[in-house]
């Protein structure tokens, strides 16, 4: 097992990786911007290691300084934890090169994988069902060759990004061309490679992911998680089990999918923690992208399972093998929903900056809060303006979903506007409670 792990990260994550290492006996080494000095999790760490600035680039995107600040600390091990640089494949060479042990998969696999077009091949090739697409598109000529197989509308989509950057709609031909230069320039811009791809657009699917564990050899997955209420192609709310799957595919089917999952991974090799992705239209599933790295909405996971996925992350990585990291058998035990709360225009879903006068999360049965921040701190437009997260957990849905609004009503945060009540309006819709889900949820909500 690892003596320190060093964590190149911020906010809940942080904390939630300084929680692991504490149950795990490790001591952990908490990374932080000049900003971010005062942020709860450096109190329970074992110690912190300052990266001056507070521009991302000069901080938790700055691979050099990251890695010799974690030699100076003496760390075994780091965690890359999600977002920054957690699927950059340079960096984990550069940790790995380090002498340092990077707590994710294999830097090759990050770079297959990361590659939205290599990954769909890969996936396709071990058996995984992928929805019609392309190659990496050339030019527009290509692109347009390229619908005969998808039909309109099309989606072009970044090869090397995410987070719905750059994502351009093409109903018909005329608007193809507009659309290819569109997505291309985007994409330059956000990710510095203007490659783009095509995808058969799916106007109201499902997004359903699993949660995959991989020792390099074997692979298993931890059911699936719905996260289908989104905006701007961002997660919103997030939960497991999906609600009424069986109206589409039963849950033998959903199995399947995702030990067709854990299959395909296995098989490449894949050596930590990692979540397939996928669009569930007209009773289909069609692979959509592979998140090499711990998810932002793992606590849902934890939660119906008991597995501590952190902790099994770093185990993994320490050259554990997965038989002795989970149970000999993992059970759903009931439901558990999660709510993102982000300090930001309720109206126009944009960050809103400021100091946190008050920022008091309620202490309930049945509700974990993850938070990013404490009271006094200031939230910047320097990084993403997630505040916590509110997981609601019981016996039914239901129970999860009224403990999550409940929460969220309770939780008192002033000085900085924040999304709960859209939040509360989603989580208490007819629909939503119905369980009628798709990725334009909001759109027509609201």
């Amino acid at each position: 097992m690892f003596h320190r792990v060093f964590i190149a990260n911020r906010g809940a994550v942080g904390g939630r990786i300084v929680r692991a290492c504490a149950d795990l006996g490790i001591e952990s080494v908490a990374a932080y911007s000049d900003i971010d000095a005062d942020a709860p999790h450096l109190e329970a760490a074992t110690a912190t290691a300052r990266l001056p600035g507070y521009l991302p680039e000069d901080t938790y995107l700055n691979v050099q300084a990251i890695v010799a600040t974690a030699r100076a600390t003496g760390a075994d091990a780091l965690h890359p934890g999600y977002g920054f640089l957690a699927e950059n494949a340079a960096f984990a060479r550069a940790v790995t090169d380090a002498g340092i042990r990077f707590i994710g998969p294999a830097a090759d696999l990050v770079e297959s994988l990361g590659h939205k077009t290599e990954a769909r091949s890969l996936m396709r090739e071990h058996g995984f069902p992928v929805h019609a697409g392309s190659a990496v598109l050339d030019d527009e000529d290509a692109a347009l060759a390229a619908t005969a197989e998808t039909g309109f509308p099309v989606l072009l989509k970044p090869a090397n990004g995410g987070g719905g950057i750059g994502m351009t709609v093409a109903a018909t031909e005329a608007e193809l061309g507009f659309a290819f230069r569109t997505a291309t320039t985007l994409a330059e811009r956000a990710f510095g490679d203007g490659s783009v791809y095509l995808e058969k657009y799916l106007p109201r699917p499902r997004h359903i992911e699993f949660q995959i564990l991989g020792d390099g050899r074997d692979a298993t997955a931890l059911f699936e998680r719905e996260c289908s209420v989104q905006r701007r192609h961002q997660k919103l709310i997030e939960e497991s089990p999906a609600p009424l799957l069986a109206e589409e595919v039963d849950r033998e089917a959903v199995d399947a999918v995702a030990a067709r999952a854990a299959s395909a991974l296995a098989a490449l090799g894949y050596d930590s923690l990692g979540t397939v992705e996928t669009l569930l239209a007209d009773g289909e599933f069609g692979f959509l992208e592979t998140n090499a790295r711990l998810q932002v909405e793992h606590g849902v996971t934890e939660e119906v399972t008991g597995v501590d996925l952190v902790a099994a992350q770093i185990r993994l990585a320490a050259g554990a093998p997965l038989a002795s990291v989970l149970p000999a058998h993992v059970a759903l035990d009931g439901f558990a929903v999660e709510a993102r709360v982000y300090a930001e225009d309720p109206v126009r879903m944009l960050p809103s900056p400021g100091r946190l006068v008050t920022f008091r999360p309620p202490a309930m049965t049945g509700v974990r809060i993850e938070v990013a921040y404490r009271e006094g701190q200031t939230v910047t437009p320097y990084y993403d303006p997630l505040l916590a997260k509110v997981i609601g957990v019981g016996t039914t849905r239901e129970q999860a979903i009224g403990r999550t609004l409940v929460a969220l009503k309770a939780f008192e945060i002033g000085g900085v506007e924040t999304n709960r009540a859209t939040l509360r309006e989603v989580l208490a819709s007819e629909p939503f409670i119905a369980g009628r889900l798709h990725t334009r949820f909001l759109d027509d909500l609201l």
